[in-house]
């Protein structure tokens, strides 16, 4: 049996241990997953936009239709102990992304900072910089791209 003292429990479960609710806070509220991405078909490269989902609420960084929102998107894409590995385009600053490859969180996520607000003041969120999609022809994406934190966004 292992002892884990009172270490929190994305220090000591696999994805796949987790409680739903575990699971759910594991989300640290940036949008970065909401964004329209571009992939390079020849090489794979992902190609960051600041153009976001219809449904993410760009005031919260949430999708407001959360539990309908493969109904209404249809390539939205749950994410799962499996996908969280084997995408690509997962911000690297994402919760899931870092507890899969045995990362810890940084302090402005929630779990750590206590406070749903950090992720915005230490500008990892898309918050005020980003547009919605409605309206928006997808040739016209590649007018949008954006640079977003990146592998330490402690240093920038």
């Amino acid at each position: 049996m292992r002892d884990f003292g009172n270490k929190p429990f994305w220090q000591t479960k696999t994805l796949e241990e987790m409680t739903a609710g575990e699971w759910e806070s594991l989300c640290d509220g940036c949008g970065r997953c909401c964004l329209n991405k571009l992939e390079d078909w020849d090489t794979g490269e992902i190609a960051w936009t600041n153009v976001h989902c219809r449904l993410l609420d760009a005031g919260t960084c949430r999708c407001s239709d959360y539990e309908n929102r493969q109904a209404s998107v249809p390539d939205c894409l749950p994410l799962d102990p499996h996908s969280v590995r084997t995408l690509t385009w997962l911000p690297p600053t994402c919760g899931y992304r870092l507890v899969a490859e045995g990362h810890d969180l940084y302090w402005w996520h929630p779990l750590v900072s206590g406070d749903p607000d950090t992720v915005h003041a230490a500008g990892i969120s898309v918050r005020g910089r980003v547009i919605s999609e409605e309206g928006m022809e997808p040739e016209d994406l590649e007018d949008h791209l954006a640079d977003w934190p990146g592998e330490n966004p402690e240093e920038e």
